[in-house]
């Protein structure tokens, strides 16, 4: 019997000093995040930007396949780390993440800049951030886009560089931009041509116009580039970005034109076979009518439709058995029924097509080889910038 009492009583003491033990740590345990630290939490916002699901790809009416997918996966965090000073991060998943060779950083990095509001009516950037291009189709979020047009899908559209934003009224602001012209170097983008250098400043400086008018009902997004490519050779690039909105209904268009001394943009320099051409392209033009048009006939209910004509010109003159400008021009439709579940989530599921005729012209076809061809996708899925915090 004593021997019982006499472990018992052994027992018990383990337990108490073990149960101090835990209690000491608990309480002399620290926050990841420090607790003076955590109130600046309330103006930091994390979210998970995605838009995912179920595609089945038609290649010329050929039946390919059925696959999920996640077509966009791009996580943010933002906020005022004080009261002046705002950062923004956003790092795509869904892209490559190869540090690139001009700016150090990932391809995948959309956003990492800090903006300083210098006054109510002055703001300043600095970081990597969006090209300012202006156009409706890129300032909206990525994640609702099922199929950019030509001139914005094959942009370096994140660049490394600095704004200042000025709004002398309200709802008219206007943007000033000096910016890396990409993100790769020259020789990495364009097959060597001796007679053209790389240049010494390649840079971009972009000019915009944000606009609201008619109480809200008409937007603006208005922009003028100019992007040094090379040694007195430029990229000049139009925006004019336009909305409507009328209680349920928003309708949008943008035209977009591109001019370029180097094939930037490099639609055709990806189909110009190099046996007949094996230098950057030089002299090119694109340009694309973009049209978006949504209505949601319900609180839980909306259409939308896409249309885009994309068309690209080979203006250079000095070509053997060259007879057309014209190099192709590519028609795509979209048009989807979107469910939302939710009323105090921003969450939607969708269901839809993205049909593109691709139609090149008489001279492409004849000396150059090229065919026309169509390509389409039913899409069904899951888009949402989910807000974590």
């Amino acid at each position: 019997m004593k021997i019982k009492i006499i472990l018992s009583m052994l027992f018990l003491a383990v337990v108490g000093i073990v149960s101090a033990q835990r209690q000491s740590d608990t309480s002399t345990y620290k926050s990841v995040i420090p607790l003076e630290k955590q109130s600046l939490l309330s103006n930091v916002d994390m979210i998970m930007n995605m838009q995912t699901g179920l595609r089945s790809d038609f290649y010329d009416g050929d039946y390919l396949g059925t696959k999920f997918k996640f077509e966009q996966f791009r996580l943010e965090i933002k906020g005022y780390v004080h009261e002046k000073v705002f950062f923004r991060f956003r790092h795509r998943y869904t892209s490559t993440f190869e540090p690139q060779s001009v700016d150090k950083i990932i391809k995948g990095v959309d956003f990492a800049y800090l903006r300083f509001d210098l006054s109510d009516k002055l703001q300043f950037l600095v970081g990597k951030t969006y090209a300012d291009w202006g156009g409706m189709e890129f300032d909206l979020n990525p994640i609702d886009i099922y199929e950019y047009s030509d001139i914005i899908e094959m942009a370096d559209n994140f660049l490394f560089g600095a704004e200042l934003f000025y709004t002398p009224i309200q709802n008219q602001t206007f943007g000033f931009q000096i910016i890396n012209s990409r993100t790769g170097t020259f020789e990495e983008i364009y097959d060597s041509i001796p007679t053209i250098k790389a240049s010494k400043n390649p840079l971009g400086a972009v000019v915009n116009w944000r606009g609201s008018l008619f109480n809200g009902k008409v937007s603006t997004l208005w922009s003028y580039s100019l992007f040094n490519e090379a040694e007195g050779m430029y990229k000049n690039y139009f925006a004019f970005g336009n909305q409507f909105k009328h209680n349920k209904l928003s309708i949008m268009y943008d035209f977009k034109i591109s001019i370029e001394d180097l094939d930037r943009t490099g639609v055709i320099s990806n189909e110009v076979p190099d046996d007949i051409y094996n230098f950057a392209l030089e002299n090119t033009m694109y340009y694309s009518h973009w049209f978006k048009i949504d209505y949601r006939f319900t609180e839980k209910w909306g259409v939308s439709f896409v249309g885009i004509i994309d068309e690209a010109k080979w203006m250079k003159e000095d070509i053997p058995n060259k007879t057309s400008d014209d190099w192709r021009t590519t028609y795509t439709l979209i048009p989807t029924v979107e469910y939302f579940p939710y009323s105090d989530l921003n969450l939607k599921c969708y269901l839809g097509w993205v049909g593109r005729n691709f139609n090149y012209s008489g001279y492409s076809k004849d000396q150059l080889g090229m065919q026309d061809y169509n390509t389409g996708r039913f899409v069904f899925g899951i888009i949402s910038p989910l807000k974590v915090f």
